[in-house]
């Protein structure tokens, strides 16, 4: 997972009080440096009408939680608010992106080669490739077999779930340290799996 910051806004008075017309000042300058900061908001209002929940995300807030909640929510909001973040991100840096790296390894898109931290060359089949370049282009995000057929094989080939749990188990032998116990891509039960690393772009500088 990216390491992107989190700013929880808690206030507890109206939604016309100086503690609210405060937070809003807070929450408009974070919302102006999060071009350079990526940081994530998130507010933690007393009040949870429709109205003031509207009110929270037109400001730019990314979640909306009214007291009094549940800790283990804020902690499930705060994780898919920085999933969020991580595939937005990960998706403005893969554009135009000739390879992407992520732990030292390196998939190559023009050559369609992936070396490991040594820089030696990893023999890999052309399903295995594409399985590995849709994770690595999703970060954090955990994605069913479904769809992972659909963004790799299609529905046309003949494709069953079972092979991508098959595809997984090869990756895992190339690049996990230990393949029984994954943490690059891990099972989500009931979900499907998640790559987790950090993924960054690689692309051609301006001019080449």
């Amino acid at each position: 997972m990216l390491g992107f910051p989190v700013a929880l806004y808690d206030f507890d008075d109206g939604a016309d009080s100086e503690s609210c017309s405060n937070c809003r000042n807070c929450c408009r300058r974070s919302l102006a440096d999060r071009a350079q900061s990526q940081t994530a908001i998130i507010m933690l209002p007393a009040r949870g009408e429709d109205v003031d929940r509207i009110l929270g995300l037109e400001m730019g807030a990314d979640d909306y939680l009214a007291k009094p909640f549940n800790p283990r929510e804020l902690l499930a909001r705060i994780n898919a608010v920085l999933r969020r973040q991580a595939a937005a991100y990960t998706a403005s840096a893969i554009d135009g992106a000739i390879a992407l790296a992520f732990l030292g390894w390196r998939i190559d898109f023009r050559l369609r080669e992936l070396r490991n931290p040594a820089g030696a060359r990893v023999a890999m089949t052309s399903a295995e490739f594409d399985l590995l370049r849709t994770f690595c282009e999703r970060p954090g995000r955990v994605l069913s077999r479904d769809s992972l057929l659909d963004l790799t094989q299609g529905r046309n080939a003949g494709s069953f779930e079972r092979s991508i749990d098959v595809l997984v188990s090869r990756i895992r032998r190339k690049i996990e340290a230990d393949p029984q116990e994954a943490t690059m891509i891990k099972t989500v039960r009931s979900g499907g799996y998640m790559f987790t690393p950090r993924v960054d772009a690689i692309t051609i500088p301006a001019g080449n």
